[in-house]
């Protein structure tokens, strides 16, 4: 049987895969059909005046085409570059308010730029192509003013519209906004997902030692190296939920590369790396635990004041409660049977360890835990 097409996986495979060529190529498609659309109303408008004064030049469609996709595919680059510049380096630290105000400010100087060159192309490059009237217009200042001023004003309102699909891939998780969009997740969808809970171990009595202003400031750095390492890993974050994070996959992801054990141990090595800053900053070093599980659950679209993508069923609220055991079984990562029924070839790179069979709080059946931990450790 064909496997059947996700868009959403395939999407954000593509997008942690190649996160700064996703960025760009998204910045570049958008500004190209946007820049296509504006050439193509000002052309049937031309076309529209041409029927009333015969004596209006005719623009060629082919050299608007061209000029519009140039146009989209530089200014693309230039501000699909810049907004990665802004925001993965000291700039991101900066507020909401100030980072758009740079833009806004960039924006229209790169935009300066652009149509600069634009009327270069058309004024002395192509020249012999399109006609003397036609060049006049271009060498009058006082139309080059008019095509300006629109151009800046349609870029302005197109420049909220890509910002706001940022903002979305940035809330939701790539691949999420055009089946949002197309209202896939208005009624409830039924799939096979893995559910992850990573918690912070202690965390009470890191709480009670630094207070609730470095405890928060502990959480959110743990969580920045979290997310460090969710692309390597092909995974979702679903929640955060005080010192908690929810990340979950499909079941073909989470078993790819064994990507739902991979997290949790590439996220320790993470902070195992970054123990000087953790003790110079905080003087402890953070450990974490995780309960994981998969099974059956409902994805469906809830909310009309703050919408947002949410999860349901027996599956969550299982890997909730295998996580809250980690205490009891002096483990770091418990996962249940389930899980392991699906992996594959896991001697070679985990050890596998029952744990016997277990009743769980709130569940009528038991369910057979394993304790798992790499070989290499």
């Amino acid at each position: 049987m064909t496997a059947r097409f996700d868009y959403t996986t395939r999407a954000r495979e593509i997008a942690y895969k190649y996160p700064r060529f996703n960025y760009i190529g998204t910045q570049v498609n958008f500004w190209m059909i946007a820049f296509v659309l504006l050439s193509t109303i000002n052309h049937l408008n031309t076309d529209f005046l041409r029927q009333i004064s015969p004596e209006i030049y005719e623009f060629p469609y082919s050299i608007v085409l061209i000029t519009s996709l140039t146009m989209g595919i530089i200014f693309g680059i230039i501000t699909g570059t810049i907004d990665l510049l802004i925001d993965r380096s000291r700039f991101r630290r900066l507020s909401v308010g100030m980072i758009i105000l740079i833009k806004a400010v960039t924006y229209p100087l790169i935009l300066a730029g652009i149509t600069a060159f634009s009327r270069f192309l058309f004024t002395g490059v192509i020249s012999s192509y399109i006609g003397v009237e036609m060049v006049k217009m271009f060498d009058n200042h006082h139309s080059w003013g008019y095509i300006y001023i629109s151009i800046l004003i349609y870029t302005s309102f197109m420049g909220a519209v890509i910002s706001f699909i940022n903002l979305m891939n940035s809330k939701f998780g790539p691949g999420i906004l055009v089946p949002l969009l197309l209202g896939k997740y208005r009624t409830p969808k039924e799939q096979e997902r893995f559910f992850m809970f990573i918690d912070m171990k202690s965390s009470a009595t890191h709480a009670e030692a630094l207070g609730h202003l470095q405890f928060s400031s502990l959480i959110r750095d743990c969580f920045q190296d979290m997310n460090s390492v969710l692309t390597k890993n092909n995974a979702e974050i679903y929640q955060y939920v005080g010192d908690e994070v929810v990340v979950t996959w499909p079941m073909a992801e989470g078993t790819r590369n064994h990507y739902c054990f991979s997290l949790f141990f590439d996220f320790n090595d993470r902070l195992k790396d970054r123990e000087n800053y953790y003790t110079k900053k905080y003087n402890i070093i953070p450990q974490f635990k995780a309960g994981l599980h998969c099974g059956l659950i409902t994805t469906v679209e809830v909310g009309v004041i703050r919408r947002e993508i949410a999860y349901h069923g027996d599956t969550i609220n299982t890997a909730a409660r295998i996580q809250g055991l980690c205490n009891q079984y002096n483990s770091s990562l418990l996962v249940s049977e389930s899980v392991v029924s699906v992996m594959k070839t896991l001697g070679d790179t985990f050890n596998v360890k029952s744990l016997g069979k277990v009743a769980l709080k709130g569940k009528g059946d038991t369910v057979e835990l394993f304790d798992i931990k790499r070989l290499c450790e």
